[in-house]
C-alpha cells in the first residue's frame, strides 16, 4: 500500500523532498506568525490559519499529483493561448472594476462569490506557457527567432502593462522572466537590449511624472514613494514603527541559531509577518542557519530546474521549466531581498511558504508542470535505452539500439 503510494509522487524525487521540506517549514512558520492575526480577526483562534494552510497545501500537492499522473504535457501546449486570453480578460475586468464589489481597491484581487484569486498570479503561468509555446516552435531560422520575438514582446506589452497598473513589482518579475526565457531561446541580444532600454525609459518617466498623474492613475504615486523611502529613508523609520524596521529587528535578534519555533515576538507587530516579510521570521525563529537552508532549498531547486531543462528532449518543456523555474526563484529572492532590507518594500510572499490562498495553487501548478516535464523526461529515456527485440527465423535475440543512446 505504502510502495503504491509513493508511486504516485512521480518525477524529480529532489525537488518532491524540497516541496515538502518547504511545506513543513510553512506549516511552522505560518502557525507561529499569525498568532496576532488570529486575536485580532478570529477571535483568538490560532489554529484556524495553520488548518487553513494545511488545507491549501494539501489541494496544492493533489493538483501536482494529478498533474503528475493524469494529465500529458501536449495538453498544456494547446491550452497556451486560451489561458493567456483568459487571463487578458480578467486583468481588464480588474482594472474596469476596481474598487467594486468585484474587485479589491487595489485592483489586485477579484472577488467573484467569496472566491478571491489574483489575476496576475494566473496571468504569470498563461504568458509563461505561450511563451514556450512560441520560442519552442520558432527555432530554425532567424526569421523565426524574430517573428517569435515580436508575438512575445505584443503579448508581454498588454499583461505586464495591465499589472503594472496595480501591482509594478509583479509586473517587473515577469517581464524578467519573459526576457530571461527570450535569451535562453536564442533571441538576438540587440532585440532584447532595445526592449529593456525601452522599458527602463519608460518607468524613468513614469517615476519623474507621477506626481502630475492623478490619483486613480494605478499605484504609481505608492510605488514612487517607496523607492524614494528606499533610497532616502522613511521618516517614521525614525520612530521604528514600519514594516521593514521591524523585519531588521526580527532577523537582528534572531542571531546565529535563532529563538526557537514559535518564540518570535516581532511577528506580533508586523501586518505581513506571515506573508511579504515572512523571510524575517525565519530567520528570527531559526537564525542565521535557518535562513541561509532556505536559500539553499530555492538554490537547489535552481539547480534541479537546471537539470531538468538539460535532459528535456523537447522544446516546449524545456522553455517552460526554464520559465516557471525563474519566476519562482525571483519572486524569492525578491521576498528575502526586501526581508532584509536590500530592495524597496514590495508586496512578494515567498512562494509555497508564505500564508496561502489562490496563489498558492498557483504556484502549486508551476510545480506540477516542472514535476510533469521532469517525469515525461524519464519516460523519453526509459523508451531510448529499451531493447529492440528483432524476430530471427530460427531463434529469437536482442540487439541494442545503440543509435538511440548516442
Amino acid at each position: 500500500m505504502q510502495h503504491s503510494i509513493l508511486k504516485l509522487f512521480k518525477g524529480d524525487r529532489v525537488l518532491w523532498m524540497v516541496l515538502m521540506l518547504l511545506s513543513v517549514l510553512s506549516l511552522l512558520i505560518v502557525y507561529s506568525s499569525t498568532g496576532a492575526l488570529a486575536y485580532r480577526v478570529a477571535s483568538g483562534n490560532t489554529l484556524k490559519y495553520l488548518f487553513r494552510q494545511v488545507g491549501f497545501l494539501s489541494a496544492g500537492i493533489a493538483v501536482i499529483l494529478v498533474m503528475v499522473n493524469v494529465l500529458p504535457i501536449k495538453l498544456y501546449s494547446k491550452l497556451a493561448w486560451w489561458a493567456l486570453l483568459a487571463s487578458i480578460a480578467f486583468l481588464v475586468f480588474s482594472v474596469l472594476m476596481r474598487g467594486t464589489q468585484f474587485v479589491s481597491t487595489s485592483g489586485r484581487t477579484l472577488n467573484f462569490w467569496g472566491v478571491t484569486f489574483q489575476p496576475a498570479e494566473m496571468a504569470k503561468i498563461a504568458l509563461i506557457l505561450f511563451s514556450a509555446k512560441i520560442l519552442g516552435k520558432r527555432q530554425k531560422t532567424k526569421g523565426d527567432l524574430w517573428e517569435a520575438f515580436k508575438k512575445i514582446i505584443f503579448y508581454t506589452g498588454i499583461v505586464c502593462g495591465l499589472i503594472f497598473i496595480s501591482d509594478f513589482s509583479t509586473s517587473a518579475l515577469l517581464f524578467a522572466t519573459i526576457m530571461t526565457m527570450m535569451f535562453c531561446g536564442r533571441i538576438p541580444l540587440k532585440y532584447l537590449f532595445s526592449v529593456v532600454g525601452a522599458g527602463i525609459a519608460l518607468v524613468v518617466v513614469i517615476y519623474i511624472t507621477a506626481e502630475m498623474l492623478p490619483s486613480g492613475f494605478g499605484r504609481v504615486q505608492t510605488m514612487k514613494g517607496r523607492i524614494e523611502r528606499f533610497i532616502h529613508g522613511d521618516p517614521n523609520s525614525e520612530k521604528g514603527i514600519t514594516q521593514a524596521d521591524y523585519a531588521k529587528l526580527a532577523i537582528y535578534t534572531g542571531g546565529i541559531f535563532g529563538k526557537g519555533p514559535g518564540h518570535s515576538d516581532v511577528s506580533n507587530y508586523m501586518a505581513a509577518a506571515y506573508n511579504d516579510f515572512i523571510f524575517a521570521i525565519i530567520v528570527e525563529e531559526y537564525g542565521l542557519l535557518g535562513g541561509i537552508a532556505v536559500i539553499m532549498l530555492f538554490l537547489i531547486f535552481f539547480f534541479r530546474g537546471v537539470v531538468i531543462v538539460r535532459r528535456a528532449t523537447r522544446t516546449f518543456p524545456a522553455f517552460l521549466v526554464i520559465g516557471l523555474t525563474l519566476v519562482l526563484v525571483f519572486q524569492a529572492m525578491i521576498n528575502i531581498g526586501v526581508s532584509s532590507g536590500a530592495l524597496p518594500v514590495t508586496g512578494q510572499p515567498l512562494p509555497w511558504i508564505s500564508l496561502g490562498g489562490t496563489s498558492l495553487l498557483f504556484t502549486s501548478l508551476a510545480f506540477g508542470l516542472i514535476l510533469s516535464v521532469s517525469h515525461q523526461n524519464q519516460q523519453d529515456k526509459e523508451v531510448t535505452e529499451q531493447p529492440i527485440m528483432i524476430k530471427a527465423p530460427d531463434e529469437d535475440y536482442e540487439i541494442e539500439n545503440e543509435s538511440a543512446n548516442e
